[in-house]
């Protein structure tokens, strides 16, 4: 649910270890019913890669009449990957595009110079509820491609490639990792998988990239010798060669890229490298600048009217 107006989560005072430079523990929040955990922006204010905003959505099971959309709204300078474990959400944007997420695929609809989209339940769990369960992130986009046109890429989870060793299954969602590439292809170099672990079960974690983070979506897992429980982002080191291992079956998300060329700024909606693109975003959709979705224009999410603080500047990792 990319317009999530949660609070933004401490880096943790969980335990870490030689190969677990950082630990992020998210703040959970409560929105319409459902909990929404914000790993990225955190506080340390650094991005994984290009990766600047991490949200886990759910698990959540809704009641009849519970479940709320997520109405229009805009983005610049960045792509959404949304990737459901569970449930499903209607996809439309200015583009034209209307589409049906469900668990195992991935939309990444890249914003470059501006998109309006929204987020909405169908009708039938809307009116006997259902289940949400899934992760959206924000990647953000190199300085050369912020004006890009923007685009929408639908993967079904057939296209995905999936590696298993019986131990250990990955899902490579994008970029390239265990020996697999993503056919979705990205604006900079990236790696995020789904990785289920059986109990005893490893991953190797290789430094094929300067930034990685496991985020411990469920189960306890073990690194260099520390446990971690679910609900965390574990940063590794760079250049260090570790592993996980599960103590209890477990889920993962792994992500991880090269760094970005400088900071990006992040207010509302909107990421970008300078402080006048996110100016320039603030008055067009106040102003109503924005191409519109043609079958969903009835409703807007209006931009904050002052804003929830300054644009803050989030940093490549050093």
């Amino acid at each position: 649910m990319s317009f999530s107006p949660c609070p933004d989560p401490l880096p943790g005072d969980t335990a870490s270890c030689d190969a677990v430079e950082l630990v992020i523990v998210p703040r959970a929040r409560d929105i319409g019913g459902m909990e929404v955990a914000r790993v990225l922006p955190s506080t340390h204010g650094c991005m994984i890669g290009p990766f600047i905003f991490f949200d886990r959505m759910g698990p959540v099971r809704f009641s009849a009449h519970q479940a709320e959309d997520v109405r229009p709204h805009p983005h610049i300078g960045l792509a959404t990957v949304t990737y459901l474990f569970d449930g499903s959400m209607i996809h439309r944007d200015s583009l034209g595009t209307e589409r049906v997420i469900e668990p195992g695929a991935v939309n990444l609809m890249t914003a470059g110079r501006g998109i309006v989209h929204s987020e909405r339940h169908d009708a039938s769990v809307k009116a006997r509820g259902g289940d949400l369960f899934g992760i959206q992130s924000w990647i953000a986009l190199p300085k050369a491609r912020e004006e890009d046109a923007p685009a929408f890429l639908h993967a079904g989870v057939e296209a995905l490639p999936e590696v298993s060793d019986g131990k250990v299954t990955a899902r490579v969602i994008l970029g390239s990792a265990f020996g697999a590439t993503s056919p979705v292809a990205l604006a900079s170099p990236a790696t995020y998988a789904e990785v289920k672990l059986g109990a005893g079960a490893s991953l190797p974690i290789d430094p094929t990239q300067e930034d990685r983070a496991l985020f411990t979506l469920e189960g306890e897992v073990e690194v260099d010798g520390v446990a971690f429980p679910p609900g965390q982002m574990l940063v590794i080191r760079r250049g260090l060669a570790t592993q996980a291992r599960a103590l209890t079956p477990a889920r993962l998300m792994l992500i991880g890229g090269e760094p970005l060329d400088g900071p990006r700024y992040i207010w509302w909606n909107f990421v970008a490298s300078e402080l006048d693109r996110i100016e320039h975003a603030k008055d067009a959709w106040r102003r109503g600048r924005f191409d519109l979705i043609p079958m969903d224009h009835d409703e807007f999410i209006p931009a904050p009217a002052d804003g929830p603080g300054h644009p803050r500047p989030q940093m490549p990792r050093r």
